[in-house]
């Protein structure tokens, strides 16, 4: 402990900005540079350290780092495939300083799987053992539903298996299309195909195609919520406490729902317990004042469309259909670290472009 404090000082600021935990780096980059290029002790010198400094940062920053090449250390900043964290990765990548002998990236980029080969628990994962199809749906037709096969899949293997393809799709597509582009991805031996297959390295420029055909399939559309029509729905819990949501039933008979397919959840939990899980005066008016507030910022007129809410059990979630998920990630979090220490907040950001998530408000 006290070789470390002598390397890195004895004192430390507290990091609560970007330029923070930069200015942190900096004082320490030329150690790191030299753990990394000489293969030192990399987990106590570099993870050990620049871990839990992003933890206070914010949580949900993941990261790697090895040599670019013979000069150059590369320092990559993942959201491990979280929507919610991508854009707070993007923006402390963007607010990085130039240092030499650094190569900063925001996201794990796409890369040759033949060239950088995965293996996990002796399988391998390149474009030899997988290759894939697409499956249409027609009462989905913009849903991206890729089949991928492996040789060597098996039902006694799918747990690793899962997880290596998972991880090649990361690297041959790059973190930020891998999350966005595909909406179901099904795992099976090439025996139980029922299409032709297609070559793994074709499936970027697949991907590619259908991210441009439906961005120009649903380019500019909106809809104003004003004049939309509101259902309240009641029932009662298995364990018999009250369940009441309040739905915009246009809204969900909408038949452009595809062109909002991020769904912003906000989650509110408070006490319940002398009020059969409702919250009481006080309670609502704070719950309401919450949701006024993530309303005034997300705006239909802007792309971010306002389900409805459900309460029941001590919780409230809040919903939102979006065009895109950057803005509700930095408004919802904005908004639970301002209300941290009056209630409990978390929220949740997901793709779902037909919004099945929501068949449960169905009146059927």
């Amino acid at each position: 402990m006290r070789f470390l404090k002598s390397i890195f000082g004895t004192k430390e600021e507290p990091i609560n900005s970007y330029s923070d935990f930069w200015n942190w780096f900096e004082q320490n980059e030329k150690k790191f540079y030299e753990v990394l290029k000489g293969q030192g002790n990399v987990n106590k010198v570099f993870f050990d350290r620049v871990g839990p400094k992003l933890n206070e940062l914010k949580d949900g920053f993941w990261f790697l780092a090895g040599m670019y090449d013979d000069n150059t250390a590369e320092f990559i900043l993942t959201a491990d495939g979280v929507i919610k964290n991508i854009v707070f990765v993007e923006e402390l990548v963007k607010s990085a300083p130039k240092m030499n002998n650094w190569k900063i990236i925001a996201l794990k980029q796409p890369s040759d799987l033949n060239q950088y080969r995965i293996e996990m628990e002796g399988y391998k994962f390149d474009e030899s053992k997988m290759n894939f199809y697409s499956t249409n749906h027609k009462q989905l037709p913009d849903e991206i539903d890729i089949t991928i096969t492996h040789k060597d899949f098996s039902e006694e293997n799918r747990s690793v298996i899962t997880s290596g393809i998972y991880l090649a799709l990361d690297n041959t597509l790059g973190e930020l299309n891998s999350v966005t582009t595909i909406d179901n991805v099904n795992i099976i031996n090439p025996k139980d195909a029922t299409s032709d297959l297609i070559p793994l390295e074709k499936l970027r420029t697949f991907l590619t195609w259908r991210k441009k055909e439906f961005v120009e399939k649903y380019k500019g559309f909106r809809h104003n919520t004003e004049n939309d029509s509101y259902s309240g729905l009641e029932a009662t819990l298995k364990n018999g406490l009250p369940w009441v949501a309040v739905i915009n039933k246009d809204l969900l008979n909408w038949d452009s729902k595809a062109s909002h397919p991020w769904i912003a959840v906000m989650e509110i939990k408070y006490d319940g317990n002398s009020n059969n899980g409702m919250p009481d005066n006080s309670t609502y008016k704070l719950l309401s004042e919450i949701e006024d507030k993530i309303m005034i910022k997300l705006r239909d007129s802007d792309g971010y469309l306002n389900i409805g809410r459900q309460t029941a059990d001590s919780a409230r979630e809040v919903y939102f259909a979006c065009v895109e998920f950057r803005r509700p990630s930095k408004v919802l979090n904005e908004i639970k670290n301002e209300y941290i220490d009056k209630i409990e907040l978390d929220f949740d950001i997901y793709k779902d472009k037909y919004w099945q998530s929501f068949n449960r408000f169905n009146s059927n």
